[in-house]
């Protein structure tokens, strides 16, 4: 039997909260559990906000979590190439085009369009869907753009890239959290249509998240995915990625999210309460532990 590989994912672009504990500590036990190895990667693609001093906070917060983290780290600006390389692979297949609407361009459709009563489609993270640059811009406002240095995106043609797969897709998701560690998984299907076009990559970052987490988690060997609910959806996303470009599917595992006193997910940019002020605070990680349910 293959040896599980599971892994912790965070960005180094501010300081760690305790739904981020929730998740290296629920990775770190089921490693233990099933005799696996936990692996860190470090999610610094936005080389501004990614600083080397977050970076060791990091980690010495995870060490006071009493996280045991193997060998090797593997860091995304690190990874670039093999990011283009994926990329490139998509667009030998005809999957990518170039998209210039702007957020504020695409906010702007969207209203007028609901306006009148209509409504947009929108993904499942509540954002519209991309409706076309030839829904926005005339031909020659297109050609402006594609021959300036206009800031554009790489979009996936969902339909195209769907029609490539030709049949249904799935992915293996494990019980509950409490239930047994990954036993009988539920195969449940995927439905990327449900993104539209989404963005690969844009002009001045070399991929996105779905891209690079397909390719990452294929480089590390990664067996087995525990991570938050919020990312259930994009799971879709990501079996559709990996079969296009032929890399192996994890199973996967969606835990519960800690949510703040407004009932939101914890976020870095909300100002929400850090792992570090915590601990400064007097906290013990035991505390913690106890805190979030483990």
């Amino acid at each position: 039997m293959t040896q599980p590989v599971f892994r912790f994912a965070p960005s180094p672009n501010g300081h760690l909260h305790i739904g981020h504990a929730l998740s290296a500590l629920l990775n770190a036990r089921a490693s233990v559990a099933l005799e696996g190895r936990f692996l860190v990667r470090v999610e610094d693609i936005d080389q501004t906000r990614c600083t080397p001093e977050l970076e060791r906070d990091m980690f010495e917060d995870l060490a006071w979590l009493g996280v045991p983290l193997d060998e090797p780290r593997l860091r995304q600006s690190e990874a670039f190439p093999e990011y283009r390389k994926a990329l490139e692979r998509l667009q030998d297949m005809g999957l990518v085009y170039p998209a210039y609407l702007t957020r504020a361009e695409i906010r702007r459709f969207v209203s007028e369009h609901e306006a009148d009563g209509a409504t947009w489609p929108k993904d499942p993270d509540g954002a519209p869907l991309y409706p076309g640059d030839t829904a926005v811009l005339s031909d020659a406002e297109r050609q402006a753009r594609a021959e300036s240095d206009a800031p554009f995106a790489l979009r996936l043609n969902m339909k195209k890239a769907l029609e490539r797969v030709g049949g249904p897709l799935s992915w293996q998701e494990a019980g509950a959290e409490g239930s047994a560690l990954f036993d009988a998984p539920k195969e449940i299907a995927a439905d990327p249509g449900a993104w539209g076009d989404l963005v690969l990559a844009r002009k001045e970052t070399p991929t996105s998240y779905h891209l690079s987490v397909v390719v990452d988690d294929a480089r590390q060997g990664i067996t087995d995915v525990l991570r938050g609910q919020d990312l259930y959806h994009a799971t879709s996303v990501h079996r559709l990625l990996q079969d296009l470009l032929g890399l192996p599917a994890p199973r996967y595992r969606h835990h519960r999210l800690v949510l703040g006193e407004d009932g939101r997910k914890l976020s870095k940019s909300n100002g929400d309460t850090s792992l570090r002020s915590l601990r400064e605070a007097g906290m013990s990680h035991q505390d913690l532990r106890r805190k979030i349910g483990l």
